[in-house]
């Protein structure tokens, strides 16, 4: 009984047969390929024809599997070799990007193509990423007229929010870069780019990447200054991007001196020393006395560890900044940086909720180090202060600026006598 093999169960029950029209069929990439040009072959150059047979076609061609050649075939007209080159081994199309007219009103176009694509098919949008990516590192291999139609689709995209401005980083290659193709390239990205969007929506949309920071890569090492980007970029008739780079390279260097700054003054390092520093500084970087006096009270009041009880912050405040008074006061010799830091005193004890107290008494230290004038003082008095906290603020100061108004008055008076 043992020995005997036991039969085994099988499986009963009917067989259904899938419903063709939920079967995908399965190419291989040359059939794909085959039907993806032979299609575009008989819409021709009627786009509106093309977007319907590309929506169409997904129902039944594996877009996902064969990403790259779809797109390869749209913008090139044939399957792409590493390089930039056509596959001699398959059919290809003329009616493509790259065959197409250059002008904006074509790319536009042509852009909706590629956006109803994407919309349609939402898991395409990371494929064609890659693709333009990959593009843009082929440069090299398309010709002029190629790289311009691709540069202008590209800033078109961009201004639409169908690629994100992290495809910029092929153009930072180092081969493309020595040859001066990613900084001819990117002229004709940006003019279009511009063309659709302003530059603040450029710069948001640089910034969201952490690209804003990186365009002087578009040019070898030796030719990456601000002065290089402006006069090229100004030249081919983009002076916002110039204008732009130049405040992005401003805003980085205040960066680095603040952190320079702050890190003199935790030191301990002497006054002299670090006055010296900053006037290098604003010499070297072409910084204002206004910006410059904003930078300083930063890093004067990141320096310390505050005490978290409000009666006793105002007293350490005031210890602190009779310490560093001859540093903001070495960069107040102008009516417009006494109100710069004024204001910046203002915003500080209104953002820092211990510190409101003790605003009336910071002004009264600074006014008799000779860091703040009465005429500054009385000028934010009287109209030029923020609104935050202004109530608090100006009720604080009412009594010094009433007895700074009848010293003045007096004064007044007594040279009147004299004359």
């Amino acid at each position: 009984m043992s020995n005997q093999r036991q039969q085994k169960p099988t499986l009963t029950g009917q067989r259904f047969k899938t419903r063709k029209r939920d079967e995908k069929e399965r190419f291989d990439p040359f059939q794909f390929q085959e039907s993806i040009v032979q299609g575009l072959n008989q819409t021709g150059t009627d786009l509106n024809a093309v977007t319907k047979f590309l929506d169409a076609s997904g129902a039944k061609l594996d877009y996902r599997r064969y990403a790259e050649t779809l797109f390869d075939i749209l913008v090139a007209g044939g399957t792409l070799a590493p390089g930039g080159t056509l596959s001699d081994d398959v059919t290809c199309t003329d009616f493509c990007l790259f065959k197409a007219q250059e002008d904006m009103e074509t790319m536009q176009a042509y852009a909706q193509v590629f956006n109803k694509l994407i919309r349609r098919y939402k898991y395409l949008e990371k494929g064609f990423e890659e693709e333009i990516k990959k593009l843009l590192l082929f440069l090299k291999g398309f010709t002029e007229s190629e790289r311009n139609k691709l540069a202008m689709l590209t800033g078109i995209l961009l201004a639409n929010g169908s690629l994100s401005a992290s495809i910029l980083s092929s153009l930072f290659n180092e081969n493309l870069v020595k040859e001066g193709v990613s900084a001819c390239f990117a002229v004709k990205l940006f003019k279009s780019w511009l063309s659709e969007k302003d530059i603040n929506s450029v710069a948001a949309s640089l910034r969201k990447v952490g690209m804003e920071n990186r365009l002087m890569e578009l040019f070898p090492a030796n030719k990456r200054s601000c002065e290089h980007f402006s006069k090229y970029f100004t030249d081919a008739g983009l002076k916002e991007l110039s204008d732009f780079a130049r405040n992005q390279q401003s805003i980085g260097a205040r960066k680095e001196l603040q952190k320079e700054l702050q890190e003199l003054i935790s030191r301990g390092d002497p006054l002299k020393d670090i006055i010296t520093y900053i006037r290098e500084e604003i010499k070297k970087n072409n910084i204002s006395e206004q910006t410059m006096i904003g930078l300083i009270w930063s890093s004067v009041m990141s320096s310390v560890e505050w005490n978290k009880k409000e009666e006793l912050v105002t007293e350490q405040a005031i210890k602190h900044l009779k310490q560093y008074s001859p540093l903001l006061k070495a960069f107040t010799s102008q009516g417009l940086s006494e109100l710069t830091l004024l204001l910046k005193i203002q915003e500080y004890c209104y953002d820092n909720i211990h510190f409101m107290k003790a605003f009336q008494k910071i002004v009264v230290l600074l006014y008799k180090a000779d860091v703040l004038s009465e005429e500054a003082i009385l000028k934010w008095y009287n109209e030029a202060h923020l609104a935050k906290g202004k109530s608090v603020f100006l009720e604080q100061m009412q009594k010094f600026v009433e007895w700074l108004k009848n010293a003045e008055e007096e004064s007044e008076s007594e040279e009147e006598e004299a004359d």
